[in-house]
């Protein structure tokens, strides 16, 4: 049985014309499209008893697929994820991959607007077990305030960078403004920007926080 939403090692057992089939154990042969076949595999003979990592998820027919591209997350991990597109039930995120990963309106601090980042959750749906993104990643961060503000510094700083340098969010800013932004708590955004500001990494003003170039 594979592992769905991450790498699993998988021996190749069919070659077709549009790609390879993978031993899934009891999830049955799985397949590689040819545009993710590594060249230096199919070059030197045949690829057939070859094992080969791949990454795990389902595609457009929720079937089980593999590629050999590396997602900006898997399943458990926490990641900053553009809003590709909306429709009536939802957000996608571009997480690296073909199909977008799907976040549902009842997981979203606040409605995702296309081209925004979001820091989100994946995760596998307990009910449809289908891979998804949550917003309200705070029932996921199990670690104590320090180590949570400790990683939560590096956030904040990917933020300022992706982000020209600035956030308008400073310790006087609603605690609610922070939590639908970052998905953090009041307190674990303030010791994050204590930690930066003392790393000498970002300047505090009465407009937020700056980034030093």
């Amino acid at each position: 049985m594979v592992t769905l939403g991450d790498y699993n090692t998988l021996k190749i057992v069919k070659r077709v014309d549009f790609g390879l089939y993978l031993d899934g154990g009891d999830d049955g042969e799985i397949l590689l499209p040819s545009r993710y076949v590594p060249e230096e595999l199919v070059a030197n003979g045949s690829p057939i008893g070859k094992t080969l990592e791949v990454f795990i998820y389902l595609d457009q027919d929720e079937k089980l697929i593999a590629t050999t591209l590396r997602p900006l997350a898997k399943v458990g991990e926490f990641a900053w994820l553009e809003c590709a597109w909306t429709n009536e039930y939802g957000a996608f995120l571009n997480w690296g991959l073909m199909k977008d990963l799907f976040c549902p309106f009842r997981e979203q601090k606040q409605r995702m607007v296309k081209g925004q980042r979001y820091y989100v959750y994946v995760m596998e749906d307990e009910k449809t077990h289908r891979l998804m993104a949550t917003a309200k990643v705070e029932r996921y961060q199990k670690k104590s305030g320090y180590e949570l503000s400790l990683d939560f510094a590096e956030v904040l700083l990917t933020y300022l960078r992706e982000h020209d340098g600035h956030c308008e969010l400073g310790d006087k800013s609603p605690s609610e403004a922070i939590a639908a932004r970052f998905g953090v708590s009041k307190k674990v955004y303030k010791k994050a920007v204590g930690d930066l500001y003392r790393r000498r990494l970002i300047n505090i003003t009465e407009s937020g926080i700056t980034l030093i170039a």
